[in-house]
């Protein structure tokens, strides 16, 4: 039976909060940290310096022998240095544990050690890490001890942005001021300050650590590159909101216990739609707090994981046949006294500062939807995207029946008159209520829902940072609101209501042909988004020039977000990192064939050979065995001429000169390669004797967990 716990208990024991700051620090350093994190401003080296000796007071007796500058580089993951606490030891043999104020605000790192598209030369290793303040410390407990935490933003020598967290934080500047103008437009003067709040959603799978083991393309690549269906797939929908089995259960606990400690808000958990699959949600926190939430949500799933003998697979599409992972990103717009600009009220239609939020969210995303798209590419995400499974690569917007209704009578009649109602649902039996419904369905079909009070962006990957969708969705929006600001803040004040509604009106007739509230998987979508001239955008190397087009570049210049070398970079780094994914995928299936599936499918057929040698001698019927062995020689010819041909044309990409070009030869030439090789492999699983097999199926990795 396990321990009862009390949530509240935990909750942020291990997190240098602002109880714990109030608690320990003087009253003006806390009053001065506090206006420096809702107003921006710098901290003082004489103000960082209390602070430092205070959270390491506070982390040494949390147990931590070290303190870490937690960041995020463009890796796609953390990454840390790890120093003591320990200075100069005393003539006494004793040793002083400091932390100073210089050393809590900035770091270094070597910058030439992480990927920066060419900003940094080899030999320029200088870069710095600098101390996000609005994202609280923590002491993460682990195999290492007690580690101080502290989240940062990590640039170069030249202040070029070599991380997801710097340019995060720099939309949410140019978010909240255009926010500001918006909300000063309909006489608000009480809000400070407009929020990004976010929500991420992380899907994942659990296998046995053991069969992983087995598997050098899941361990190699996180992906299985060869492997035939079982039987029973998810096509019964039977593992979805299903019981959660014990061993599964006691390790969500272990997580939710974990996470908790670190101020990670867990609140739901489930079993996905794919066996094996699950999923865990937190409640919403800032922008960038909950990016750095989702980071400790991916790196806890996989130390716990380890702790029950599991592995946690967070590749977008470990199996072939069942259902992919994603990461949904629900984003809305939160002042500083609690007003949500996403929340459209009971009447909808006559709630203006609503419908210019939301027309030029509208705006925003049709005429960025190449950039949208870009932000959720990922080499294991094109396997994704566009599935049954998935939203389409098609960016489209869901709004349901009551918005799309009052956005109809704009564009129909010039004004809306009124908003759908919910109703009451009625459900037939007398013992059950009937319920108020509410006045839109929900569409799992969208790339981007709005979902009542905020838009749930579902294209995200599951392994990826939500830093860089966001930046995407934070950038776009304030520009919209600058465009409309710009118009609005130029009418006279007697004619402000008449430029509002005309305004209105004009985005939502420029861009209704970016809100689709069907079926996203059909085929008659893929047509009618062609008929709209929609992007339809299969591949992520096709996806990465959006990154550098020019509307992008004088955007992001503009809010101060990316400098086009930035932008450069990041392509640069893009290209690389898919060439050297697939790279790895292609050599891996390479290994695999030639060292374990073809050597026991040639030890298969002299068992089966040998087999018709001795039936026929016995005078009896060979007719089976010789035509199981026909078939089976016939599959690995092809496999083997297969393999020839992927190591061919591996060998030219490799030798390629890096950037686009290369990265879209590993698309269309070794990818067909790959999967001409994996079509006779998969074949021949589903013939050869399992145990002849030389690792575990499908069939062992999801069902028997």
């Amino acid at each position: 039976m396990s321990e009862a716990i009390n949530v509240a208990d935990i909750f942020g024991k291990d997190v240098f909060n602002d109880t714990v700051m109030q608690e320990r620090l003087p009253k003006k350093v806390y009053k001065d940290l506090k206006k420096i994190i809702e107003e921006g401003k710098e901290l003082d080296l004489a103000t960082a310096d209390v602070i430092a000796h205070e959270m390491k007071e506070w982390a040494i007796e949390k147990g931590a022998t070290h303190y870490t500058h937690w960041f995020q580089p463009l890796t796609g993951a953390t990454a840390e240095k790890h120093d003591s606490f320990i200075s100069t030891p005393l003539p006494s043999g004793k040793v002083l544990m400091t932390f100073s104020g210089k050393e809590l605000i900035k770091g270094e790192s070597d910058a030439s050690s992480f990927p920066s598209g060419g900003l940094r030369a080899t030999f320029e290793a200088r870069g710095y890490t600098a101390w996000d303040c609005t994202s609280p410390a923590f002491v993460r407990h682990d195999a290492a001890g007690g580690t101080l935490c502290i989240p940062t933003a990590f640039c170069s020598y030249t202040g070029e942005a070599l991380d997801q967290k710097t340019p995060l934080l720099r939309s949410m500047e140019a978010l909240n001021e255009q926010a500001l103008r918006v909300l000063r437009l309909f006489k608000n003067e009480t809000s400070r300050k407009v929020t990004p709040s976010v929500g991420a959603e992380q899907e994942y799978f659990l296998i046995d650590a053991e069969k992983f083991k087995q598997r050098k393309d899941l361990v190699y690549a996180g992906r299985t590159l060869f492997g035939a269906m079982p039987p029973k797939g998810q096509e019964l929908d039977d593992h979805y909101f299903g019981t959660i089995r014990q061993r599964i259960a006691g390790f969500m606990r272990e997580v939710n216990v974990e996470l908790w400690k670190v101020g990670v808000s867990a609140k739901t958990q489930h079993n996905e739609v794919a066996p094996a699959q699950h999923e865990l949600a937190p409640i919403y926190a800032a922008a960038n707090v909950a990016v750095d939430h989702n980071h400790l949500v991916m790196q806890t799933l996989k130390r716990v994981a380890h702790q029950h003998g599991l592995k946690c697979l967070l590749h977008e599409k470990p199996f072939a046949g069942v259902n992919g992972s994603g990461k949904h990103d629900n984003w809305s717009l939160i002042t500083d006294d609690g007003k949500n600009l996403l929340e459209p009220g009971k009447t909808p239609h006559e709630n203006l500062q609503f419908l210019l939020v939301l027309t030029c969210i509208l705006k925003a995303v049709d005429e960025h939807a190449e950039l949208l798209r870009e932000s959720a590419a990922d080499p294991g995400n094109d396997h994704r995207l566009g599935a049954d499974e998935a939203p389409p690569a098609i960016i489209s917007v869901f709004l349901g029946d009551q918005l799309g209704d009052v956005i109809n009578q704009l564009v129909d009649t010039g004004e809306a008159t009124h908003s759908l109602k919910g109703g009451k649902l009625k459900t037939g039996v007398r013992t059950l209520p009937d319920f108020a419904k509410d006045a839109t369905d929900r569409n799992r079909t969208s790339p981007l829902a709005f979902t009542g009070n905020k838009f749930e962006f579902r294209m995200v990957g599951s392994r990826d940072s939500v830093a860089g969708p966001n930046v995407v969705l934070n950038t776009i929006v304030a520009e919209a609101f600058a465009k409309a600001c710009d118009v609005l803040e130029a009418a006279a004040e007697e004619e402000f209501e008449l430029a509002l509604h005309d305004l209105i009106k004009k985005y939502a007739a420029e861009h209704q042909r970016i809100i689709f509230n069907g079926n996203g998987y059909s085929e008659e979508w893929v047509e009618m988004a062609k008929e709209r001239k929609l992007p339809n955008i299969k591949a992520m190397v096709y996806a990465i020039p959006a990154l550098t087009d020019e509307k992008t570049v004088k955007m992001f210049e503009h809010f101060n977000v990316f400098t086009r070398a930035e932008l450069e970079s990041r392509a640069e780094i893009k290209y690389e990192n898919y060439a050297k994914a697939i790279n790895i995928e292609a050599r891996t299936m390479i290994d695999m064939a030639s060292k374990q599936i073809i050597p026991a499918v040639m030890k298969y057929t002299k068992e089966l050979a040998d087999t018709v040698v001795s039936v026929r001698e016995a005078g009896a019927d060979v007719s089976v065995q010789s035509g199981l062995l026909g078939e089976v020689s016939t599959l690995l010819a092809a496999s083997k001429t297969a393999l020839e041909h992927l190591a061919e044309v591996t060998e030219k990409a490799s030798a390629m000169k890096e950037g686009q070009a290369r990265a879209i030869y590993y698309y269309t030439d070794v990818m067909t390669a790959m999967e001409a090789l994996r079509t006779p492999v998969d074949a021949l699983e589903m013939i050869v004797d399992k145990e002849v097999w030389p690792m575990p199926s499908y069939g062992d990795l999801i069902f028997e967990v």
